[in-house]
């Protein structure tokens, strides 16, 4: 005899992109969901203004993964999502920038999937388009810059990593905008690499830390002194690496207001 079965989860998961920092960043829908959230799983780079946006009730665990930092092991945050689905929650795994650029979201949603779960995305805006918007520049431009690549400089332990002697020849050619995340240890490997590739040492680049928050920083450059300048300006993570033509076009009160030796001698190198 067959009888019918029901579904064992009652209760609903949404990755939420957080944005770079800024809560006025927020999409409304990502509000509301926060807002709605009895158990959220926050990501390190969430600022505390809007995980404060969840409701008294709700329970709050945080699973923060930064490189280079003790992290959160990513079975064990599939495990709790998984968990607190079934037992009925209503769950938002709350990730900072976008849960899809570099946020492993889709790897938590492969595997929410694969237990016959459905998940919501919702979309936040990513560190490198805020960071290079809040110095008043495009990542793209009919003139300099026909597209852009997002792309990590943090290697998966057991991965080559990106080619960037490749890439830097694609990038020349099809005159591309590089946007690198979590590049800044490996910050002189790159450079070096980009312009053995055939992208110019005099080329700019903008370093954003804390892209959209108080306390941002940030500074330009060029990519032959990109190393020195990430060291004299005391420029960690986390920032975002923006390289190309589309920098000359930050505007000249912000060229004016970047600290440091560096950042002026690149004043003259990027009018130029």
């Amino acid at each position: 005899m067959t009888t019918a079965t029901t579904p064992l989860t009652t209760g609903r998961c949404t990755l939420v992109g957080a944005g770079p920092g800024d809560p006025e960043l927020l999409t409304i829908k990502a509000l509301k969901a926060i807002q709605n959230a009895t158990l959220l799983l926050v990501d390190d780079l969430v600022s505390p203004e809007i995980v404060a946006h969840a409701a008294p009730t709700a329970r709050v665990v945080y699973v923060g993964k930064r490189g280079g930092c003790k992290s959160t092991p990513q079975a064990f945050i599939e495990k709790l999502m998984l968990q607190a689905v079934q037992e009925g929650e209503e769950v938002v795994r709350l990730k900072g920038g976008d849960p899809f650029i570099f946020g492993r979201g889709g790897e938590e949603v492969e595997h929410l999937r694969a237990e016959g779960i459905e998940v919501q995305v919702i979309n936040g805006i990513t560190a490198g388009l805020a960071g290079l918007t809040s110095l008043g520049a495009p990542l793209t431009h009919r003139d300099h810059a026909h597209g852009v690549v997002f792309i990590t400089g943090h290697a998966k332990p057991g991965d080559a990593g990106t080619d960037w002697r490749a890439l830097a020849a694609t990038a020349h050619a099809a005159k591309l905008t590089l946007v690198i995340y979590m590049g800044v240890r490996s910050a002189e490997s790159i450079a070096h690499d980009l312009q053995e590739g055939g992208l110019p040492g005099h080329l700019p680049v903008a370093v954003i830390q804390h892209a959209s928050l108080a306390q941002q920083r940030h500074a330009i450059t060029t990519l032959g002194q990109l190393p020195a300048t990430l060291h004299d300006e005391q420029l960690g993570s986390p920032s975002v690496l923006v390289i190309g033509d589309v920098v000359r076009g930050v505007s000249q009160w912000a060229l004016q207001n970047s600290a440091g030796a560096h950042a002026a001698a690149a004043l003259q190198a990027v009018a130029g």
